[in-house]
């Protein structure tokens, strides 16, 4: 029946093939993603002149995101998104994964940080994959087509890992140099599909003058709650998740038990993205994050009582189940906030501010896994959950009060 409806309508099969092309790419970009977060700590650490160092490649990837997102979002408005994507390939996947390979290989520390920072341009831009599904998607599409590409980040939870793990002899003269090489490598083929994507002129963003200044809209109670949520949420999540590697090659586990642990913790991450919309919907954003941070808590909790792998297993999916509650919970909030025009400005604000969360929390992840220990470490994220857990409550009774008292926020 489907192939009928493509032969009679071809923007019917457009659409389907550009919906596959961006989830494929998701998938190859998120590849990479994970490839960085379950190695380059381990890679860091062989490399770094101080202990204390290992994550700052990790660090970098997310201040190259940091620095590279804004300028991405711009860039495409001017140019279409495919040759923004096939830029990000380029320069972010294929540059970024030769020069992490070449630093690896000549034991240069400096090398392989420029490499991480380059992938985290390609993470800059292959972040807007989600939004050009939903340009290239008819209005009844849209939501399925980016349920579809945020569904690449489960096939990656497989291949990045395993990519981490299996292909660290690839090139045996380099140990640890294959999975980046491997990046370089599945970008190619990246821009060899990005080649035949077509996205609508109309597709692009609208560019529109803000109605309200965002200094007026960042002091709405609400603002402030939602960004804590995806901030610190990312934050916690990207930090653990940074110095969890480290622990567990610190304990006598091979990369293979780790790649198992990090395939779990991005399940936890993306699966329930497929129903967390759905409990927002029927019981509301604040106990959905409510929930969420809970789960982080219950995480610390279970990584302090051992580090056996089945205490490391499920810690890491408890964090990434409450990652997924968080920032979702926190997106969704945001997106109440602020109008069609005013949405640039309002999600660049929110995005610059969680990433510059993730990538102190990256760069912290080594020194304090180094001078505190995994225990600590994880004690240390009560502070900030505790923060959003009392946020949340807040801005709960503040709403339940305003409408008992017939007030508007």
């Amino acid at each position: 029946m489907q192939g009928s409806n493509a032969t009679a309508n071809p923007s019917y099969a457009r659409e389907k093939i550009n919906v596959a092309i961006l989830v494929t790419t998701q998938t190859l970009f998120m590849i990479a993603s994970i490839t960085v977060m379950t190695l380059s700590g381990v890679v860091g650490a062989q490399l770094s002149p101080e202990p204390g160092l290992a994550t700052l490649p990790i660090a970098l990837m997310m201040v190259g995101t940091l620095i590279s997102t804004l300028p991405a979002s711009l860039f495409m408005k001017r140019v279409g998104r495919r040759l923004g994507f096939v830029v990000g390939a380029v320069l972010g996947g294929v540059l970024g994964g030769l020069v992490s390979f070449a630093g690896i290989a000549a034991g240069a520390f400096w090398l392989f940080c420029v490499g991480s920072m380059l992938l985290g341009l390609y993470q800059g831009f292959a972040m807007y994959y989600r939004f050009a599904a939903a340009d290239v998607s008819s209005p009844g599409f849209r939501s399925k087509a980016i349920s579809y590409v945020m569904a690449g980040g489960v096939a990656a939870a497989f291949l990045g890992p395993w990519n981490a793990s299996l292909l660290t002899e690839l090139v045996p003269a380099v140990p640890l140099g294959g999975p980046y090489l491997m990046i370089a490598l599945l970008a190619v083929v990246a821009l060899g599909l990005l080649a035949f994507l077509r996205v609508p002129p109309q597709g692009e963003p609208a560019v529109g003058d803000l109605s309200r200044p965002i200094s007026v809209i960042a002091r709405q109670p609400a603002f402030i709650v939602a960004v804590l949520c995806s901030a610190v949420g990312y934050g916690v999540m990207a930090l653990v998740m940074t110095a969890t590697p480290l622990a567990m090659r610190a304990r006598g586990f091979d990369m293979g038990q780790v790649a198992f642990i990090m395939q779990w913790h991005v399940l936890g991450m993306f699966v329930p993205s497929f129903f967390t919309g759905s409990l927002i919907s029927r019981f509301g954003m604040p106990r959905v994050a409510l929930v969420g941070a809970g789960l982080l808590v219950l995480a610390v909790v279970v990584a302090t009582l051992g580090t056996t792998l089945a205490y490391f297993w499920l810690a890491l999916v408890l964090l990434g189940v409450g990652w997924n509650f968080l920032f979702i919970g926190g997106s969704a909030l945001l997106a109440t906030l602020h109008s069609e025009t005013e949405r640039g400005k309002v999600q660049g604000v929110n995005d610059m501010i969680v990433f510059a969360l993730v990538a102190f929390g990256s760069l912290m992840a080594g020194s304090l896994h180094h001078w505190l220990g995994w225990i600590s470490l994880n004690l240390l994220m009560l502070a900030p959950v505790a923060v959003v857990l009392a946020a949340i409550v807040w801005l709960q009774r503040r709403s339940v009060g305003m409408r008992e008292s017939g007030t508007t926020a």
